[in-house]
């Protein structure tokens, strides 16, 4: 017997999945990491209320709130934000009447801030045995005090190669990733336990992760997807450029057949002369071409103005 799929209709996609539904996230995580989880929490069904300190002229207290406007906007959509003043008696009571009917607290702040403000593990666990923590810090265990940011975390995993900042803020969003992952586990512990668990990301450890198939030589100029292979690289064309993903046997064949170059075996393909022969083929061809070709030979590539 077949199961039932969930829609009976191709064009009606099933519903998204909501696993934490009734769950109430109050996050106090400020920049990208902490917002970005939050986001994906809301996604997946969570009641999620923010609170922040309050602003310069009224507005937002978080740093991503001043330098960033429409990211913020983007990351908060539909989330209700609080103003608090964690510093203040008035502040910490509504902190702690919305920790009573909270499930799971975000924070990015680092060890011995999160003591200053009465919210280690140790006490909240004391006053409230349900409520999971899940902390995001930089670098984890006795490194939690260190200064750093995405590009010094990248750096030291060995992603930052050259002057270029890097194209996207990759270990702050492997980290929300991994925050939304803990707050899943958190939920689910909860649930077996009937006790709130704390867990600490880090996002040194996003990016040593992010890190690696570089680790492993992947990534490496010697790596197949470093450059050597010739199906695998990024070729100038006609026109602008283009991203040629050819990795698989199959796809490299297609490939080597439309180019008119003789594949004799996968180690062809490292070898200098079908480079160079694949790189004339490609700077003949325009972008719409290659798309073209793309279809009728079932070959993996993105073709890219210049």
């Amino acid at each position: 017997m077949v199961a039932k799929t969930l829609s009976s209709s191709p064009s009606r996609p099933a519903a998204a999945l909501k696993p934490l539904r009734g769950v109430r996230v109050l996050s106090l995580a400020l920049n990208l990491p902490g917002p970005a989880a939050f986001m994906r929490l809301k996604a997946m069904g969570a009641t999620c209320l923010k609170a922040e300190p309050p602003g310069p002229n009224g507005g937002s207290g978080d740093p991503m709130g001043q330098y960033n406007r429409d990211a913020y906007d983007t990351l908060h959509t539909g989330i209700k934000v609080l103003t608090l003043d964690l510093k203040t008696e008035k502040g910490q009571q509504r902190l702690h009447k919305e920790l009573t009917r909270t499930d799971l607290l975000l924070t990015s702040f680092r060890p011995s801030a999160l003591a200053k403000l009465g919210l280690s593990w140790k006490t909240l666990h004391k006053a409230y045995p349900q409520l999971s923590l899940v902390a995001i810090v930089g670098a984890p265990g006795a490194r939690a005090e260190e200064p750093g940011h995405d590009l010094t975390y990248l750096a030291d995993a060995g992603l930052v190669t050259g002057l270029d900042l890097p194209a996207t803020l990759f270990a702050d969003m492997g980290g929300a990733l991994m925050a939304s992952e803990a707050a899943l586990k958190a939920v689910l512990s909860q649930r077996l336990t009937g006790k709130g668990s704390f867990q600490e990301i880090a996002l040194s450890d996003a990016a040593a992760w992010l890190a690696l198939p570089r680790t492993w030589g992947l990534t490496q100029p010697k790596g197949a997807v470093g450059g050597a292979h010739a199906g695998y690289r990024v070729y100038p064309c006609k026109d602008g450029r283009v991203a040629v993903a050819a990795l698989e046997p199959h796809f490299a064949a297609s490939l080597c057949a439309a180019a008119g170059v003789a594949m004799n075996g996968m180690g062809s393909m490292f070898q200098p002369a079908t480079h160079r022969a694949i790189a004339a083929f490609l700077a003949g061809q325009t972008r719409k071409q290659l798309n073209n070709l793309s279809v009728a030979r079932d070959i993996p590539l993105h073709t890219l103005a210049t």
